[in-house]
């Protein structure tokens, strides 16, 4: 799990760095920032449907054992 938020955070720092680099008009293909922020963006919503799975799980638990 600890690699998957690394991962996560990597995908964002990437975006980021290109974001930075459009902006400032260093970058080369504005397809590569587009990639990565769909990428990160990709990633951050997988991540939270996870997250949201698990909620509900400990929560069917919690009311089964209630």
């Amino acid at each position: 799990m600890l690699n998957g938020v690394d991962s996560l955070q990597q995908l964002q720092s990437t975006s980021n760095d290109l974001a930075v680099k459009a902006v400032t008009g260093d970058l080369d293909d504005v397809h590569d920032y587009t990639i990565a922020a769909a990428e990160a963006s990709t990633a951050i919503e997988l991540t939270a449907a996870v997250r949201n799975k698990a909620v509900d799980a400990f929560n069917e638990i919690m009311r089964m054992q209630a």
